[in-house]
């Protein structure tokens, strides 16, 4: 299979740090050489790649639980497109992979570092929400840290986003009797309530999330999956019944604070109601991707579960889709297509 191969290709470089929201002169477009794939390696077409929350923390000098993007180097994300060129055995070019070197056209990838999908199975997109590392949050955090049974009243905070539209769906598939969410605008309050099967939504910017949460969930909650932090994670403290259960996924609202934001003034209630907050990294939990891909992958085949997608076309669009991303503009997973 012949495949032309440009000399020069696209990427997207962190120009430099921000101070607070990123803006789009943190980043730069550059043209750089396509180079070709040593023993061991590939070299792949990127078709679709995702920009995620967790980018913004990897945009900061500081140590966190992966190393920060270089200023003036490519940044790196979860990608998926075509094998062009194999010399690593069990990779044919035609291959549709997935991998961590997204923000550019074209990446010579490990072959240990890449996975072969197939697209008669779902869609290529797929494999970067719902039966990639985002569906393997959401199962992660609400089955094993939320430790979810099937009696428990769950509340989501960033409902409508990538991880917490399908936390709300598990929770449902798995026999939850009620399902709160809670998202950014009157349109995303109808989705998860219309389209997703969440038993209640709210609006956080329409008055205090605690009083919303009180009336969206009179009988308190038992396990609370926090995306956002701040007001949020004191709400669901207020609202979490005793042996509640907290699975701490991400704090979106403080990654672009200037100022450490207040905490929860209300932490006593943990110790009182006897509650477990467990915060978590995904790729602690390996042993459960089987697991997770058997259930997900037969609700996907079903049709039980919904991959929802927010697409920006382009690869220089990258920029703008990551700071709408952390603006809220997505329904479901941003992808964009490169």
């Amino acid at each position: 299979m012949s495949t032309h191969v440009p000399e020069r290709a696209t990427e997207i470089r962190l120009a430099s740090r921000p101070s607070g929201w990123p803006v789009e002169e943190n980043f730069a477009i550059a043209e750089a050489p396509v180079e070709r794939p040593g023993p061991g390696q590939i070299l792949v077409r990127n078709e679709i790649m995702s920009v995620d929350p967790y980018m913004r923390g990897r945009m900061n000098a500081g140590a966190s639980y992966v190393p920060p993007f270089p200023v003036g180097e490519t940044l790196t994300g979860a990608a998926a497109g075509e094998v062009v060129v194999s010399e690593a055995p069990g990779f044919e070019p035609g291959q549709k992979v997935v991998h961590s070197l997204g923000w550019r056209e074209y990446a010579v990838v490990d072959a240990a570092a890449a996975t072969a999908v197939s697209t008669t199975d779902a869609p290529l997109a797929a494999y970067l929400g719902v039966l990639g590392g985002t569906g393997f949050s959401a199962y992660v955090g609400l089955f094993e840290h939320a430790d979810f049974r099937p009696r428990d009243t769950v509340f989501v905070s960033g409902a409508a986003g990538a991880v917490g539209s399908l936390v709300g769906q598990m929770a449902k598939l798995r026999g939850a009797p009620r399902v709160v969410g809670s998202a950014g605008s009157a349109e995303k309050v109808r989705y998860l309530v219309d389209t997703l099967g969440f038993d209640a939504a709210f609006n956080y910017r329409d008055g205090p999330v605690a009083e919303q949460l009180a009336a969206a969930a009179p009988d308190g909650i038992d396990v609370y999956f926090d995306n956002v932090g701040g007001d949020h994670l004191e709400a669901a403290i207020g609202a979490l019944n005793v042996g509640g259960r907290i699975a701490a996924c991400g704090a979106i609202g403080q990654y672009n604070a200037t100022e450490p934001p207040p905490g929860p003034h209300n932490m006593f209630l943990m110790v009182t109601k006897r509650l477990r907050l467990q915060g978590f990294i995904v790729s602690d939990s390996a042993e459960l991707r089987p697991d997770f891909v058997r259930e997900v992958g037969a609700w996907l085949r079903d049709g039980r579960i919904r991959d929802l997608q927010t697409t920006v076309d382009g690869l220089r669009n990258a920029p703008s889709a990551f700071l709408g991303m952390l603006r809220g503009e997505n329904i479901g997973k941003m992808l964009v297509t490169v």
